[in-house]
């Protein structure tokens, strides 16, 4: 199991390794696809214009009381307290196409100066040699779209010549060779007047008189778009109001310009809004406080007719005293009841008494003269009782004081009748005015609940009045105090790097696009090209046995001699070592028989075929190395044969089969059996008995037979001598055969039409990784001689 790990590592390092080389050997059109990115960015950064980032931050102030709208005066009473100032709607308002244009028309960014050198086009602002400007303007000024193009004349004299770019273009009327500077130019969007700009002279700065500054007029809309593009609005972070504006342009002084002024105007807008606002919010309240005053008016009036109507002052005093007097009245109602029943019954008292009996004293003490007629009556009484104790009541003292005080009794009961009729009418003079209290008193109610209701009025009314008053006051003064909706934390600067193009990046992808132009190619024509080019292609598709591969040879007709040190040569004698092991088995001493084939000509069959034969000889053993492929015959071009061979054996031409052998000069033991004449019929000859006596001939003579044969796609002559083969060398040529056709060799392997079956790749290229790289111990000179052979192919 761990030699199967290690096995597979060892493969993926030799793909990978392999795929490395391939693309190394690649390494000149690297370098050169490199120099050229690399020489484009550095030449894009020296041309291409700077980009800066200006930036700066805002904060925007939330109003309490906001005033978006005219109700929100009167947030307090319920109207527009939910409205408040929304970041995100702020970001909005920002970044609309209103605001942007605003800014550019003040700015007059629609017309820009450019001036050109050999090799850029550069814009000018606060560094312009002049100053542009339009006055009485048209609306078409706002929608045109075209250049003049201005060239110095003298030292206050230039010309103007129009280019027109859109189908609104800015047309000069009465136009002339030369133009005064100040002098005032009429065209169809206004009048034009060109300046010389005084700050750009006033730095001793001398305007070139050769060099052309383009005015381009632009359209406000496109204008304002390519700002809206460029143009980030974002909140610092989620907790907070402060916002940051970023704009990003080639002309510091102009985007700092333009955020500065864009959050001017967006403070002017706010600001007028407000001011709107609090004018339509007075107006308002002024026309509502003349209704109100004069409903006010005649709530009062109201209130003035019932209070006179009813005789009314405050009806609460007056109720008031009303209950009080109700109440003394209803007593003094009682004091007189009480008087009254005391006199009545002092009255029948004293009626039904004699002269001996006393009077209660102190009955009555409302009335003097009564209660002192009383109090002399019993004292009169007590007096005639002293006297009856000595005396009788025919005593003359006694009669004289019963005359006194019969006289008295009868004072008395007149000065009681006077009382309990003055108490009767003190009596009913109570109850009339008590009954006309109380009647003042039950209108008291009806009478509060009118006037109540001409007070809640006239409250109501005044209450309004006094708010709307306040009101008033509130809305002049935020008229007159009204304060931006934004406050500049930072004002716009712009960065000291610009953020594009970056020279890092732009280098980086120079490189990284040096590196991928030539990887894509090589990439695109490996993955277009369907021929096989290594052994990686064949033994990723096919189950036979590979034995090697054989390098592109220097000495291509050549035949390898003990003295072959090339790649080729070395790259043979591995393929002999391998072929060994395909055909280890045991042959009772007869000779091994190596068949080669391919699957169309001139895939190398013949070369390999000859060197293979060499090699084995070289060896030592008895080689002999038959021409089989009798169609095509090929070996005559890698030694010299004569034109008899085995086909005239097989036509009965020739009987002796040793007299058609060759052998090899410069080699102990190699042997050649030429194919000898094409014939008419090669199938025919192939399947005559003779073949077997042929090999039954020369397998007792030879140690080993290299037979070359006919390439099996083509003709069947191959797979009519398979048989006698011991082994099968399948040739195929790198960059000639295609990866598809590899299924002619995978159906003979599997159908076992081949005996012992293995693949020879021919002619790779070992420069590219292909080949293992041959020649290990080869002297200094020799590998010198052949490096430089290697060079020139």
């Amino acid at each position: 199991m761990q030699n199967n790990l290690l096995n597979e590592d060892n493969e993926n390092d030799f793909q990978l390794r392999a795929l490395i080389d391939q693309y190394a050997s690649h390494w000149k059109w690297f370098l050169l696809s490199v120099f050229l990115c690399l020489s484009i960015a550095f030449v894009y950064l020296k041309l291409a214009t700077p980009q800066y980032q200006s930036s700066m931050t805002i904060l925007v102030k939330e109003d309490k009381n906001s005033m978006l709208s005219e109700l929100s005066a009167f947030s307090d009473m319920g109207f527009g307290g939910g409205i408040k100032n929304d970041i995100d709607n702020e970001l909005e308002i920002l970044h609309s196409r209103t605001l942007v244009e605003s800014t550019v028309k003040q700015l007059n960014l629609n017309v820009s100066l450019f001036v050109k050198n050999k090799f850029t086009t550069r814009e000018l602002y606060s560094k312009a040699p002049i100053e542009v400007s339009f006055i009485n303007r048209k609306p078409s000024y706002f929608e045109s779209e075209s250049e003049l193009i201005l060239l110095n004349k003298g030292s206050n004299s230039f010309s103007l010549t129009e280019k027109i770019v859109e189908e609104r273009p800015l047309i000069i009327e009465n136009a002339k060779n030369e133009y005064q500077f100040g002098e005032t130019i009429k065209t169809s969007c206004g009048d034009l007047v060109i300046n010389k700009s005084i700050p750009y002279f006033s730095t001793n700065k001398l305007w070139d008189g050769e060099s052309e500054i383009i005015i381009r007029l632009n359209q406000v809309a496109d204008v304002a778009d390519g700002l809206r593009t460029r143009l980030k609005v974002n909140p610092v972070s989620k907790q907070s109001s402060v916002l940051e504006l970023s704009l990003v342009d080639g002309v510091v002084e102009k985007s700092e310009q333009f955020l500065d002024h864009l959050v001017q105007i967006y403070n002017n807008n706010a600001i007028e809004d407000k001011n709107l606002i609090s004018g339509n919010t007075s107006k308002f309240i002024a026309k509502r406080l003349a209704l109100i005053a004069e409903e006010l008016d005649g709530v009062e009036q109201d209130g003035e007719s019932f209070k006179t109507t009813n005789r009314l002052t405050d009806i609460e005093s007056e109720a008031k005293l009303f209950i009080e007097g109700s109440s003394e009245y209803d007593k003094k109602g009682i004091e007189t009841d009480i008087q009254l029943s005391v006199t009545n019954s002092m009255l029948d008292f004293i009626k039904k008494s004699n002269n001996s009996d006393l009077l209660p004293s102190n009955m009555i003490s409302k009335d003097e003269s009564s209660s002192s007629m009383v109090d002399s009556y019993n004292q009169l009484v007590l007096e005639r009782n002293r006297l009856l104790k000595s005396a009788t009541v025919e005593n003359p003292s006694v009669i004289k004081l019963d005359q006194q005080i019969a006289s008295l009794r009868a004072n008395v009961i007149s000065s009681l009748e006077r009382l309990r009729s003055s108490l009767t009418i003190q009596k009913r003079n109570l109850n009339s005015q008590e009954g006309l209290i109380d009647s003042r008193i039950q209108k008291i109610p009806s009478q509060e609940r009118q006037f109540r209701a001409i007070a809640r009025q006239q409250k109501v009314k005044e209450e309004l009045y006094l708010y709307l008053l306040q009101k008033r006051e509130e809305t002049a003064i935020a008229l007159s105090a009204t304060e931006p909706i934004a406050r500049v934390i930072d004002a716009a600067k712009a960065q000291k790097q610009p953020v594009s193009p970056k020279r890092a990046m732009i280098m980086l992808v120079g490189l990284i696009l040096g590196l991928l132009i030539p990887f894509s190619i090589i990439y695109l024509i490996d993955l277009l090209d369907t021929k096989i080019k290594s052994r990686l292609d064949i033994e990723g598709k096919t189950l036979i046995p590979f034995i090697g591969d054989l390098p592109t040879s220097d000495s291509y007709h050549e035949i390898m001699h003990a003295e072959s040190r090339s790649s080729s040569a070395e790259a043979i004698r591995i393929i002999r070592t391998n072929l060994e092991f395909m055909i280890s088995k045991e042959t009772d001493g007869k000779a091994k028989k190596i068949f080669l084939t391919s699957t169309f000509p001139k895939e190398g069959k013949t070369f390999v075929s000859v060197n293979l034969a060499a090699t084995f000889a070289l060896s030592g053993k008895k080689v002999l190395l038959i021409g089989m492929d009798i169609r095509n015959p090929r070996l005559d071009e890698y030694m010299q044969l004569p034109e008899r061979g085995l086909t005239n054996y097989l036509s009965n031409k020739e009987d002796n089969l040793d007299n058609l052998l060759i052998k090899q000069e410069g080699y102990e033991a190699f042997y050649v059996l030429p194919a000898g004449i094409i014939p008419p019929n090669p199938a025919e000859l192939l399947m005559n008995k003779k073949i077997d006596t042929v090999f039954k001939t020369f397998e007792d003579q030879f140690d080993y037979i290299i037979v070359d044969t006919a390439p099996v796609s083509l003709v069947t002559d191959t797979l009519l001598v398979a048989k006698y083969a011991d082994c099968f060398v399948y040739v195929v040529r790198a960059n000639v055969l295609e990866k598809r056709l590899l299924n002619i060799p995978n159906t003979l392997y599997k159908e076992n039409k081949l005996p012992n079956m293995c693949v020879l790749l021919n002619d790779t290229d070992s420069t590219k990784g292909y080949g293992y790289g041959y020649g290990y111990g080869v002297n200094v000179e020799q590998h010198q001689s052949w490096y430089k052979k290697f060079k020139k192919s």
